[in-house]
């Protein structure tokens, strides 16, 4: 290896995929909003954290990039983040970042690899 280059490449498929903790520059939670029964047997309605993870966050703006993505006219935010292992992300989880809470409207998993997620939501705040 000579000096001044790179001591790894990136791997195949992974091309116009690059997510680094640099990028991932927010902290989001995973909640679920769902009923959970307790030791005693009692349902708590209330929000359980299922996981804190750090993600990209965008806020929907006027690139072409996002006229492009025009599955749903009221999604207004998008979330990059490591798969986390255990956890199937699906529209009834709740997204918690930077005090708002947002609604998920779809989860891909970017280029099928099984490494990230890509999350586009609405937000319920308004």
């Amino acid at each position: 290896m000579e000096y001044g280059q790179s001591p790894s490449k990136t791997r195949p498929g992974l091309e116009g995929v690059s997510m680094s903790f640099g990028k991932m520059n927010s902290f989001i939670d995973i909640i679920s909003a769902e009923p959970v029964k307790d030791a005693d047997g009692f349902v708590n309605h209330g929000d359980t954290v299922l996981a804190s993870v750090r993600a990209y966050f965008e806020q929907k703006n006027s690139t072409e990039k996002w006229r492009n993505m025009s599955q749903s006219s009221e999604v207004n935010a998008l979330f990059r983040l490591r798969v986390v292992p255990d956890l199937e992300l699906n529209s009834r989880h709740i997204i918690a970042c930077e005090g708002k809470r947002y609604n998920i409207f779809s989860v891909e998993n970017v280029k099928s690899r099984g490494m990230y997620l890509e999350v586009l939501a609405v937000s319920s705040d308004g």
